[in-house]
């Protein structure tokens, strides 16, 4: 991208840019005071659903407009069911009809410089009529028959078994009493009947290849088939071809291919597994395969299904995500994969795309005074931020530019969540590392249907029927400038944790393992790696996770370990409690130490996974950890250019290799850090319960400090100073607040000084009377009223009010006679849900997040001021209103619509949700600091 001058509008703001910054700046030089430019892809985007495949080029047209008239930056295209009652307009996917609005959605798109990313299929996972049986996903199907023999006896095996029509028998095994195991299949004649006569108290497994039977999820029309068998390299071929003739050698000008999480529920097989698994594992399974089936944790058990899930991970990797990258670059695409949820290593998995992808699942906890968290409408699941860097460390760690999320999926129960819930949702995304947003999500929904529109059956509903749609904008504003940021430079984090998914895959529990985002309290959080990771980063480190392949790709140069060529350098490589790692990971470890890197053990890896070789390995394991005499613990040995550390304390261990936490998580502050050539960006986050005015350190010898805040888009030049090495910054940032810290290292940056605020002046409640009017909305408009005194709409004894979805706008005047020069804040005790704020007929801006608070000085004057607050509320009241009546506004086809606990959805039982503003509204005088 060339630089360039560039000015963006944000929420009626023109905010000046610098030099732009494209993604990854490595190469710039100039210094970036002032906001980088806000591309298209440091917007927000969205799912979007194509309900039925029901679209038409009018309505394609007006709502992609009306989509970059609220700043999102594109949409990611996922066919899905349809409405009933619509059926006429339904399109099959990829019929040359839906290929054609495909076209124009592309087009028009760019048109306003907006991307469209597209789901390689309907619903999910990948699937749908071209997936032939044997393409279809597959599982291992093990019977069981105990047999004595002492003399000629015949057993009959179904060579299809009825209760699986698609299976087909491959072997016959019999098992000893001491494990001995013959494969026996040459005994069965051609009806099944197992001719064999040795004696001996026989285990006999029977061994079928059959099929899940899953089909695609919310298929869309022409998109209804079996899912597909992400291990098959053929199956896998076969459906990639099936686009490839549909597009007919013209592929849509989309930007990337999408892959929704692993939901191939049970597909633990493929037909050529036994062959890849000898291949590449060196002993026949099905001489083990009896071990798959038990539960204990023996050591053979634990041991043959670390390998059968090691393999599903191989297959899964090369078959699928990389045969599915290599697909799309050859149509000039990229790929964006989800790959939680799947038997595979993540990291790996992640790193094999071009843009990873995570999701939000729930709701989180946040001891933000203030902010409304109901449990009767949130999900009995807690987001995890830890699952998140999964995806942020293979991007970081294989030079990608991009980490995407879904995000805000089943935030809340239908219609109830606000942009203040959502604010600090995203801001811990970001924290872990993610830096485009997708939301999950919008639905297309023509302009003839009526009120609420076409909805997908889970919540976030961010539609244009939405009453928080015309304040749409400040919140998109907001993800944007904390995205351009995010997206500049590169990752900066100091700390590379070693993930020992081999420790995942011998859990003895069942066959297959589900690395998924809602099982973490199974497979993540009892770890080792968990616990360490998640004090490190509490106290202050900055730390990505690495898995064994990018090990073994790891170079060691001027004391940082780099896994690519665009990749960020990390000080030191931790090697947490570890039960099992390979030996060839363990020796790519102590050669990066050789090399120059910093390498600390917690403790020493126990064993070798797997079953072919581990004795001999771990022989050669032994004495190469016992050749490095690591008997003293914290003092570092001396290994070729490197060192090596064994230490239980990592704290410690770090601090004496002087690579030291930011303290500034003392004061209960949260960060992430971006790094270019001579500056640092420190994106801050208080999601603690107490206001914080402190001057933090930072570990960065900065001549100039630049504050950014990017709710309003102000900047301003911070009050700091140089201490040795590190910096110090004074930051206010009230309990909810977030802000960027722009930090030079040399060179004075020639900004206006940030406005701090000193001590309260004077307190000036804004008294009525006051004018309500209602502006938009339904189900119907109220009249205006008069309020002596500020307050909610609803709850007053008036049911049309508290049926009353929309905006109402709030008016008065008020007086001030002494007009002082001070920071005047226009502060709310209670706001549902946002407001537009304009003071003597200009628009200030607008009020969404915690704390509820606008800077109002520069529209202010002596006298008499006139004071407009229009209010957005949620749906919730409306929706309330439309069940009691029993008007029927939900008729799908599929799961149709389902309330947060996957049950019928029934609004008619909820209270008036308070609508409008509550509590007084103060003007706040602040001496300016």
């Amino acid at each position: 991208m060339i630089q360039r001058i560039a000015k963006y509008a944000l929420s009626g703001l023109i905010i000046p840019m610098a030099i732009s910054c494209q993604i990854h700046s490595a190469q710039q030089d100039t210094v970036l005071e002032e906001w980088p430019e806000i591309t298209m892809e440091a917007k927000p985007w969205t799912r979007w659903w194509w309900m039925g495949n029901a679209v038409d080029e009018k309505n394609l047209g007006k709502l992609l407009a009306e989509y970059d008239e609220v700043g999102l930056g594109g949409v990611e295209i996922a066919p899905i069911y349809g409405a009933k009652g619509y059926e006429d307009r339904y399109l099959d996917f990829l019929s040359p009809e839906w290929l054609s609005m495909l076209d124009y959605t592309v087009s028009k798109a760019n048109d306003l410089n907006m991307g469209v990313d597209l789901t390689q299929g309907t619903g999910w996972p990948f699937g749908g009529p071209q997936v032939s049986v044997e393409d279809a996903a597959s599982r291992i199907i093990i019977q069981e028959v105990k047999l004595n023999i002492g003399s000629p006896t015949q057993v009959k095996f179904e060579k299809k078994r009825e209760r699986d029509p698609d299976a087909a028998l491959l072997a016959v095994m019999a098992f000893g009493p001491d494990g001995e195991s013959k494969n026996i299949t040459e005994h069965l004649d051609a009806n099944g009947n197992l001719n064999w006569t040795e004696k001996g108290n026989w285990q006999i497994k029977a061994i079928y290849l059959g099929k899940t039977g899953q089909m695609v999820k919310r298929a869309a029309p022409g998109g209804v088939g079996f899912t597909l068998d992400h291990y098959s390299k053929q199956a896998v071929h076969n459906y990639l071809q099936y686009f490839e003739k549909a597009f007919q050698g013209n592929p849509p000008n989309i930007r990337a291919f999408y892959n929704d999480s692993f939901e191939v529920y049970g597909a633990d097989f493929t037909p050529k597994y036994f062959d890849e698994f000898k291949n590449r594992r060196g002993y026949d399974l099905k001489d083990k395969i009896y071990l798959l089936t038990q539960n204990d944790s023996t050591e053979e058990v634990v041991r043959v299904k670390s390998d059968y899930r090691e393999t599903l991970h191989e297959l899964l990797l090369e078959n699928f995500t990389n045969q599915w990258t290599e697909h799309a670059h050859k149509l000039g695409k990229k790929t964006k994969n989800q790959a939680h949820g799947s038997p595979g290593n993540l990291l790996d998995l992640y790193a094999a795309v071009d843009i990873p992808e995570v999701e939000t699942f729930g709701s989180s906890y946040f001891p933000i005074p203030g902010l409304r968290r109901d449990s009767a409408d949130i999900r009995n699941v807690d987001p995890d931020p830890l699952m998140l860097k999964f995806a942020s460390s293979a991007a970081h760690l294989s030079g990608k530019d991009l980490v995407s999320c879904e995000t805000f999926t089943w935030l809340g129960e239908h219609f109830k969540s606000s942009f203040a819930q959502m604010k600090p949702e995203v801001e811990q995304a970001f924290l872990a590392g993610v830096n485009h947003i997708f939301y999950h999500g919008v639905t297309y929904s023509p302009e003839d249907v009526p009120f609420p529109g076409w909805l997908f059956y889970a919540s976030l509903n961010l539609t244009q029927q939405n009453s928080l749609w015309p304040h749409f904008r400040s919140f998109n504003d907001y993800i944007a400038r904390c995205q351009s940021i995010l997206q500049s430079g590169n990752a900066d984090n100091e700390i590379l944790m070693y993930w020992p998914v081999y420790d995942v895959w011998a859990n003895p529990e069942g066959m297959m393992e589900m690395i998924s985002v809602h099982h973490v309290d199974h497979w993540l959080h009892p770890t080792q790696f968990y616990k360490q990771t998640t004090d490190l980063i509490e106290k202050g480190y900055s730390v990505d996770f690495i898995s064994d392949k990018m090990i073994s790709g790891a170079k060691s140069s001027d004391g940082q370990i780099l896994t690519g060529a665009k990749a960020t350098g990390a000080k030191v490589l931790i090697i947490p409690e570890t039960k099992f790692m390979p030996l060839e990971t363990f020796e790519n470890i102590l050669k990066l130490a050789h090399n120059g890197a910093t390498v600390i053990f917690q403790e020493k890896p126990n064993t070798i996974p797997g079953l072919a070789s581990f004795k001999e390995d771990q022989v050669i394991m032994d004495r190469k950890w016992n050749e490095l005499n690591l008997r003293n613990a914290n003092r570092p040995l001396t290994h070729g250019k490197g060192k090596i550390i064994l230490s239980g304390q990592l704290q410690k261990a770090l601090e004496a290799e002087q690579i030291y936490r930011e303290r500034l998580t003392d004061t209960g502050l949260k960060f992430i850090r971006r790094s270019l050539p001579n500056q640092k960006y420190y994106y801050l986050v208080n999601h603690g319960p107490d206001d914080i005015d402190e001057e933090i350190e930072i570990n960065y010898n900065a001549e100039s400090v630049i504050l950014m805040d990017p709710l309003s888009g102000k900047t301003g030049k911070a009050k700091n100073a140089k201490t040795g090495k590190n910096s110090t910054v004074r930051v206010q940032l009230k309990a909810g607040e977030s802000i960027i810290l722009n930090a030079i290292k040399t060179g004075s940056a020639g900004k206006n000084p940030w406005n701090y605020s000193g001590d309260i002046a004077s307190t000036q409640t804004i008294e009525g009377p006051w004018k309500l009017t209602f502006e938009a909305g339904g189900p119907t408009l109220p009249g205006p009223v008069t309020m002596d005194q500020i307050g909610v709409w609803t709850g007053q004894g008036d049911e049309e009010k508290d049926h009353f979805s929309g905006q109402a706008t709030y008016s008065t005047m008020f007086e001030i006679q002494n007009l002082k020069d001070a920071k005047h804040l226009l502060e709310f005790e209670n706001l549902h849900e946002s407001v537009k704020v304009w003071i003597n007929d200009q628009y200030v801006g607008q009020v969404w997040s915690i704390p509820f608070q606008i800077n109002i000085s520069d529209h202010l004057k002596q006298g008499q001021n006139s004071i407009r607050l229009e209010v957005a509320n949620l749906m919730a009241n409306r929706i309330r209103h439309m069940d009691k009546k029993g008007q029927e506004w939900r008729n799908y086809h599929e799961i149709n619509f389902v309330n947060i606990d996957y049950k019928n959805f029934d609004a008619s039982g909820w209270h008036v949700m308070p609508s409008g503003i509550a509590g007084k509204v103060n003007l706040v005088s602040y001496i300016k600091q």
